[in-house]
C-alpha cells in the first residue's frame, strides 16, 4: 500500500526524496520503497523519519 501521507509530508516541507534520505541515513531508494509500499521500515526509521517530518507515527504510518 503507498504511503501518500509520508510523501505529502515531504512535499510540504519541500524535501526531495534525496533531502529526507539525507536526513535521516538511509538511501533514496529506501524512501522511494517506503512512499511506493514495497518497503516496510523499522521503527527506528519510522521515528527518524517522524523526527525529521515533525509528524507523529500515527500521522504518517497509521492505518487509514
Amino acid at each position: 500500500m503507498k504511503n501518500l501521507k509520508l510523501k505529502s509530508a515531504r512535499a510540504a516541507l519541500d524535501l526531495s526524496q534525496q533531502d529526507l534520505a539525507d536526513k535521516v541515513g538511509v538511501s533514496r531508494q529506501t524512501i522511494s520503497a517506503i512512499e511506493k509500499g514495497d518497503y516496510n521500515p523499522t521503527i527506528n526509521l519510522c521515528r527518524a523519519i517522524c523526527r525529521v517530518l515533525g509528524r507523529t507515527l500515527d500521522e504518517l504510518f497509521g492505518e487509514e
